[in-house]
């Protein structure tokens, strides 16, 4: 008995292209509406400092409070960046429990230093106008930053 075995063959061809994927959903989770809202919060505290030219030419806690919020915006936003770009959640890694701490507790420092400099200098106008919001917003964000330290710990014990 003879079979009749009839072959046929298929060319695929396929081009790879590398694009980069933004895993959006992880702005739907806890730490990434932190991370989020620390971002627009402290982009919101850097309007407010570009605003006022004193910050830059006066003393040394505008000085600090200035450098505490574009040095952990600039963070928070890599941090973002490459949460948005990889697939895993990067508060498994010991390094963002240790930056949102340090980040909370210089915000909180910055904050209170500025808080006081508005106190002691009731009297001027420009002094209530301009830093007193700021150092607001800088406890605000120093909370947020507290949080996100919490549930970095947690995520990073459950390893």
């Amino acid at each position: 008995m003879s079979h009749a075995v009839v072959i046929t063959r298929t060319t695929t061809t396929t081009t790879s292209t590398s694009h980069v994927v933004l895993n959006t959903g992880y702005l739907k989770t806890t730490p990434g509406l932190l991370k989020l809202a620390q971002l627009i919060i402290g982009a919101v505290i850097l309007g407010l400092v570009f605003w006022d030219s004193y910050y830059f030419t006066l003393g040394d806690r505008r000085m600090f409070f200035m450098l505490t919020v574009i040095t952990f915006c600039i963070g928070t936003f890599c941090l973002l960046a490459y949460c948005l770009v990889t697939k895993t959640a990067n508060s498994k890694y010991f390094c963002e429990v240790f930056y949102h701490a340090v980040a909370s507790i210089l915000y909180l420092t910055a904050s209170g230093l500025l808080l006081d400099l508005t106190v002691q200098h009731w009297d001027r106008p420009d002094y209530q106008s301009a830093y007193m919001p700021t150092s607001i917003l800088g406890v605000i964000v120093s909370v947020l930053y507290l949080f996100s330290a919490i549930l970095a710990k947690r995520s990073y014990r459950s390893i």
